[in-house]
């Protein structure tokens, strides 16, 4: 992501330094006249980023290189201001700091994909709230469905997860000002000030103290990410096996150059799914890796903090990836409700033997029920035939279950659309529930 590329991430450091700069000028701590020199070259085109990113591998900080430019560049027309360039402030401070504002906006970017993957599944789940579709348990065909129900299934978690990381914005993304060991020591009494005019400038939230070894929030908000990696994965691999040619319940309009075969002209693959299917495979070990980073050292953590900065980065590209290529799938997604009903007949009324033991359990009992379903499901599938008729055929033929089921309410068990229809509160009670959260917004 852009967001986070040397170039962002060496602005967002200046950024934090002409913010510092301006706010320890607010509080009487520096001179005006500095803060101004300072904020002026807190422009990354003023510096030498390639020398920045060359000089922090041996200093082990992308700040230490970057401080020393910026210095050198406020000396050459201030040199008092100059000394004032990182005033009481750490590495860790500008690094946190600039890292929290590139996942700023990291997150509306972000925010903005996952609308458009809400938007399309909440529209495909009232629009389709009656197309009847083959529900799959363990990879078989198992009862029927609607596809709408599917879809809301589907978009549950993901609006959740993207409410979750609204809520977890204001939380986790903080101003980091806390000097050497934490203790702003050379900032005083005038600290808390410092940061809370930082925050309000920077837009981040201002934070009573500095949090260098608490990364809790970070965690938190990569657990986050995480899950929603999982679910957009769950969206994903369902549709690839519904567009499987032998499946062919969705499709995907046709886009040039999308999806296609190097050797096999005919085919159209879900690519937009295989993309976020490997996000999902791979999100979970950035989001362990981020975990393990947790127990840093003392104040500041040997190898740990730096391993995080890498793993977070690595996490939002990995993530926004795969909310994008959905968001594209989602948008093209065709949905072919004939293949749908076709595929369900195709079970030959297989998927509705609970339903029909039930309605015979009334008269015959539970067991004896059970027992006359499954022999008239071993013989329509050994005669290819239909449920339905094979047990017409057994009940006419026994003299203690003759009569005792009224046609009209066999034909009603056996009814696709009537079996679609007991799916249509789920759609209610997701979108309901996530409209009651704000989560569709």
């Amino acid at each position: 992501m852009d967001c986070f590329s040397t170039e962002a991430i060496v602005q967002a450091m200046l950024d934090f330094e002409a913010t510092l700069a301006r706010a320890q000028s607010d509080v009487g701590l520096i001179p005006s006249g500095a803060a101004s020199s300072i904020a002026a070259h807190c422009k990354a085109s003023l510096l030498d980023c390639d020398k920045i990113v060359a000089a922090s591998s041996r200093a082990g900080s992308l700040a230490i290189p970057l401080v020393q430019q910026l210095r050198a560049a406020v000396a050459t027309v201030d040199k008092d201001a100059a000394r004032y360039v990182h005033f009481g402030a750490t590495s860790q401070d500008v690094i946190d700091t600039a890292v929290m504002l590139a996942t700023k906006k990291s997150l509306a970017m972000l925010d903005s994909e996952l609308g458009r993957i809400v938007f399309a599944l909440a529209n495909l789940a009232r629009v389709h709230r009656m197309t009847p579709v083959l529900a799959r348990t363990l990879m078989q065909a198992a009862q029927v469905t609607s596809f709408g129900a599917k879809c809301a299934n589907w978009l549950a978690p993901i609006a959740r997860s993207r409410w979750a990381l609204r809520e977890l914005k204001a939380d986790a993304l903080r101003v980091q000002l806390g000097g050497a060991v934490g203790t702003r020591a050379l900032l005083g009494k005038n600290g808390g000030e410092i940061a809370r005019l930082m925050a309000e400038r920077l837009e981040l939230t201002s934070a009573p103290a500095p949090w260098h070894t608490q990364r809790d929030r970070i965690a938190r908000m990569a657990a986050e990410l995480g899950i929603l990696a999982g679910s957009l994965g769950k969206v994903a691999r369902d549709v690839s096996l519904m567009m499987q040619s032998e499946v062919a319940e969705l499709g995907q309009t046709v886009d040039a150059g999308r999806g296609g075969s190097s050797a096999m002209p005919h085919k159209k693959n879900p690519v937009g799914a295989m993309v976020a299917i490997a996000a999902s495979i791979r999100a979970p070990l950035r989001v362990a890796a981020m975990l393990s980073t947790m127990s840093q050292e003392h104040e500041r953590g040997l190898g740990n903090w730096q391993a995080e900065l890498a793993e977070w980065s690595n996490l939002f590209t990995t993530v926004h990836g795969a909310a994008h290529a959905l968001g594209d799938l989602c948008s093209m997604l065709t949905v072919d409700d004939v293949r749908m009903r076709a595929n369900v007949e195709s079970q030959r009324g297989l998927v509705f033997t609970e339903a029909a033991s039930q309605l015979l359990a009334n008269e015959l009992g539970k067991n004896e029920a059970d027992a006359l379903v499954q022999v008239a499901s071993r013989r329509a599938v050994a005669n290819d035939s239909s449920l339905a008729q094979e047990l017409r055929i057994a009940l006419a033929a026994d003299p203690m279950s003759f009569g005792v089921v009224d046609e009209s309410e066999l034909a009603a068990v056996f009814s696709i659309d009537e079996a679609a229809s007991q799916a249509a509160w789920v759609i209610d009670a997701n979108l309901d529930e996530l409209a009651a959260m704000r989560a569709l917004d």
